[in-house]
This record gives C-alpha cells, sequence and structure tokens, in this order.
C-alpha cells in the first residue's frame, strides 16, 4: 500500500510506514530509510508531524550535538567489554569526535506515535564498526539526545 502524504513524502506500507530518501550529514549526502510509526490507515498523529518537522528544521545544528553522546557511549562500551585494557579490533582507542564519525554511518530515522512521550520524539538509526549486529540508536526528545545504546532502542 502507497500513500502521498503532505510532510513525510511518497511512502509505502509494510506493518509501518516507510521510504528511502537522501539527507546530508556532515556535509555528505547519504541514503538512508525515513520510517514513521501509523496503522494501515495512514492517519498519523499531529506530534508525529510536529517532532520531524522540528528535527528537519534543526538538523545542521543538531549533527554537533549528537557526536559527543555517541562517543561516550562507545567509550562505556569499550570499558565495559574491557577492551580499554585488553586489545580488540573492532573497539581501538577513539579520542575525538571525528574519530567517531568514521565509525558510524547515518541509517535511518524513526517517527514513533506521538503519544508515547511528552514531547517531540525521533529515534536516529546508525550502523557502526563496532558491534554491526545491533547498531547504533539514538533517542532525542525536543532535538536533544536523551538515550544512546543498540537501535532496538529506537524501534
Amino acid at each position: 500500500m502507497k500513500k502521498n502524504d503532505p510532510i513525510f513524502g511518497d511512502l509505502e506500507y509494510n506493518y509501518s510506514w516507510s521510504k528511502d530518501t537522501t539527507i546530508l550529514f556532515f556535509g555528505r549526502e547519504t541514503d538512508i530509510t525515513l520510517m514513521i510509526d501509523g496503522e494501515e490507515d495512514g492517519e498519523f498523529d499531529e506530534e508525529q508531524y510536529v517532532a520531524y518537522q522540528a528535527l528537519m528544521k534543526s538538523w545542521e545544528q543538531l549533527h554537533e550535538s549528537i557526536l559527543e553522546p555517541i562517543l561516550n557511549y562507545y567509550r562505556q562500551k569499550r570499558h565495559e567489554l574491557g577492551y580499554d585494557i585488553a586489545q580488540n579490533e573492532n573497539y581501538p582507542l577513539v579520542e575525538t569526535s571525528d574519530q567517531i564519525l568514521e565509525m558510524i554511518a547515518l541509517d535511518g530515522i524513526v517517527v514513533p506515535y506521538g503519544d508515547i512521550r511528552e514531547g517531540r520524539d525521533i529515534g536516529i538509526l546508525f550502523n557502526c564498526t563496532w558491534d554491526q549486529e545491533n547498531g547504533l540508536g539514538l533517542r532525542l526528545l525536543n532535538e536533544e539526545v536523551v538515550d544512546v545504546g543498540y537501535q532496538d532502542i529506537v524501534i
């Protein structure tokens, strides 16, 4: 089933609504999947529109604020796994956000149902070099990072 939404654009339904699109991420055009939680009827919550539009409006400024939490998450994982002591090629020492940027690839944006959390709720999915199975997920609330973890924190 397909739908042309005035805000999200041309969408396809397969248990959730989605489309492949391109977005600038740190100056590079990146192919991603935009996923919007919704029923088959294609009716979305007003909060979903508001959250997505706020994200797109602040996308450029948002870039800078997401790398530090990702770097902190990576350092924590590396420490928990003991790779700050024992060497592991998947978990090299990373000291700067530029280095962490080389280890992640933007994969998708998730717009969850609008009534789950208070505020503008968005999920961002990344592939990452250190955990290809679980990936990396960021949850944004009102365009600020509130959670970093595996991709399933977003889905």
